[in-house]
């Protein structure tokens, strides 16, 4: 098996193997928690061959990007753990992802399942593409990645549904904003003089709220239910691509 790059997240997710597998390899769940897919449907094919796959993707509530893929999996290995992999690509000429592959692995252990994936793809748009991938949709990728593995990580779990979960990250989000914004703005809607001529009365501790309250609302660890890609690895000890994924079609042949 030869060494990959790309995209890596792993999360430890204490849930029975298959309904693990089923959460995942079940294009219907797969969707609900994934967020990088808006749409997943499998494609007719002959027995023996590997299950192709329609995916879609919306961008902007105006546009929607698709591709196809084939994937494959192996559901009972020797060493109890499971694998599938994939290939991709997408003809959709306002698509940066061109092609790609990756896989997901299913390691289970005493304390639940290692549910992995490694990935990787080859952008569009020449240079300019190259440099909107590593500066703004790698990053967001793998965060995607990650923030969707917690989110299924809640779901089997905590019994947080992916729509719940969602729900409870945005509501998070603008109860943060909201007091940071009520935060600033009731500091920097006063003039400065009448912040000097208060701050002996008010102790000078006040002004350092902001100070310090900001960064926290930032930073802190979002709740327990609501999914954090913080919560998953992102970097692997040694990282190999499964023998499955040399076997599927090349993007060529979808």
């Amino acid at each position: 098996m030869a060494a990959t790059k790309g995209l890596y997240v792993e999360a430890r997710i204490r849930a029975d193997l298959d309904e693990l597998w089923e959460r995942t390899q079940d294009p219907a769940e797969h969707r609900r928690w994934d967020l990088r897919f808006t749409s997943i449907d499998y494609l007719p094919k002959e027995a023996g061959e590997p299950q192709r796959f329609r995916y879609a993707t919306r961008v902007l509530p105006f546009l929607t990007v698709a591709g196809t893929g084939v994937s494959a999996g192996e559901k009972h290995r020797p060493d109890g753990t499971r694998t599938s992999a994939l290939r991709f690509s997408s003809p959709h000429p306002l698509s940066l992802l061109k092609e790609g592959s990756g896989y997901w692995r299913y390691v289970p252990d005493a304390d639940g399942v290692r549910f992995l994936t490694g990935y990787d793809y080859t952008p569009r748009w020449g240079l300019f593409g190259e440099v909107a991938d590593r500066l703004v949709f790698r990053p967001l990728m793998g965060w995607a990645t990650a923030w969707s593995f917690d989110r299924l990580r809640l779901w089997l779990e905590e019994g947080v549904t992916p729509r719940r979960s969602l729900v409870h990250c945005l509501t998070e989000m603008l109860l943060r904003v909201f007091l940071i914004a009520g935060m600033l703005g009731a500091f920097g809607g006063l003039p400065f003089a009448a912040i000097l001529w208060a701050l002996p009365w008010l102790g000078y501790g006040v002004a350092l709220v902001p100070v310090v309250a900001v960064p926290l609302l930032l930073f802190l660890p979002p709740l327990p239910h609501t999914p954090a890609a913080r919560r998953c690895r992102r970097a692997p000890s040694v990282r190999t691509a499964p023998a499955l994924l040399a076997a599927l079609p090349t993007p060529k042949d979808l």
